[in-house]
């Protein structure tokens, strides 16, 4: 399978394309991935810069991963919106399939959550698109979890646990897999830690499914 993730440092922080290729691996699925990044980049500003366009005109990618300026959807969820449908018709034409990634809300205002899930969820549905709800995942984690800590010390960024249950919700969502007993070590990440993780992303994407 061939990604284009198209986003910013939400989605280059601890290398969340690279995660979910390893994850991947681990169940026999190749990942050929490439990342257009910009720090903290809107879609339109990437629209506007036409790289990501013309990678998706060359590149033959199965799957484009769009992720929006994290705290757009919340503040402007209209202009995220338009931003999503104007890069969906050119994923359509170039016979790729759109996937959003919705991001989670800063660890000081967790209320913009819901805001920021509708967004993603509402354009996803209009679309079509396949939504990979890692902001959702992320809210439900924390209202049980103290540890690992998903946020880094910033309150926004992913620490290097939040970006791993990330690369989980995507195994799920856009990959069709389940990560539970995976065996894909991540440097840094101790083995009971990623594997509690990875069942969370599980249990909790059921749950949502449900």
């Amino acid at each position: 399978m061939r990604i284009l993730y198209v986003g910013n440092s939400f989605t280059g922080r601890n290398n969340l394309p690279g995660l979910v290729a390893r994850l991947a691996s681990g169940r026999g699925i190749a990942v050929e991935h490439r990342l257009i990044s910009a720090g903290g980049a809107s879609l339109r500003q990437h629209l506007n810069a036409g790289t990501a366009l013309e990678a998706l005109a060359d590149g033959e990618y199965n799957v484009v991963v769009l992720q929006e300026q994290s705290t757009l959807p919340a503040k402007n969820a209209a202009r995220m919106q338009e931003n999503v449908r104007d890069f969906h018709a050119a994923i359509e034409a170039a016979g790729a399939r759109t996937a959003l990634y919705q991001t989670w809300a800063r660890k000081n205002a967790p209320e913009t959550q819901q805001t920021i899930s509708t967004a993603y969820a509402g354009v996803a549905a209009e679309l079509g698109a396949t939504l990979v709800p890692v902001g959702m995942v992320w809210e439900r984690f924390l209202q049980t979890h103290d540890q690992p800590v998903l946020h880094d010390a910033d309150g926004s960024h992913p620490a290097l646990a939040g970006s791993y249950l990330a690369a989980c919700v995507f195994l799920i969502a856009l990959l069709e897999e389940d990560p539970v007993g995976l065996d894909a070590p991540v440097k840094g990440l101790d083995a009971d830690t990623a594997a509690l993780l990875r069942q969370a992303a599980w249990d909790i994407c059921v749950e949502l499914a449900g």
